[in-house]
């Protein structure tokens, strides 16, 4: 197996993962950040290889999920690493507004019992600087959302490079 040919995607993965930590930016890595860098990937790929043959809807896809899973991953690590290290993060911030938040809702049962699940971590989080609750939480999340995001990203470097690059018949 080649390696060489995924190092553009473990590159602007990390790099979006690095970015999606600022806090400022950390709200747009999902939409913004990880397509980019997944877009980033498959035009590295594209220079790399110096022929002008059109990408392929596979390999746009599976260098969109490779970014998408390298910066999920790595976005992980540094999340509960900070949390660990602070023991605190948005959740525990954030705990208070989304108590008034679902209680708009009126949800009744299932609001408490999400409070109580919440409230855990929370307290886990302050006291030991870690919940395996939460870390699976993100972990899911992030690989879902992330991994999509990045083939979208894919997708899009296609799309823009073959129109771009190819000629036209």
């Amino acid at each position: 197996m080649d390696y060489k040919k995924y190092f553009p995607s473990i590159v602007t993965g990390f790099g979006a993962a690095v970015l999606s930590t600022i806090p400022g930016l950390k709200d747009l890595s999902c939409c913004l950040i990880v397509p980019a860098a997944a877009f980033l990937a498959i035009y590295l790929y594209d220079k790399s290889m110096g022929d002008q043959s059109p990408i392929k809807l596979n390999r746009a896809l599976s260098y969109g999920l490779m970014t998408g899973l390298v910066a999920a991953l790595f976005t992980i690590m540094f999340d509960l690493l900070t949390t660990y290290i602070t023991h605190s993060n948005d959740l525990v911030q954030g705990l208070s507004q989304t108590e008034e938040m679902m209680r708009q809702f009126n949800l009744g049962t299932l609001m408490d019992a999400s409070m109580n699940l919440m409230e855990e971590m929370v307290k886990d989080i302050e006291q030991n600087g870690f919940s395996a609750l939460y870390a699976v939480m993100i972990s899911l999340s992030n690989f879902f959302i992330l991994s999509i995001f990045g083939m979208i990203g894919g997708l899009i470097g296609m799309a823009i490079l073959n129109k771009r690059n190819r000629p036209q018949l």
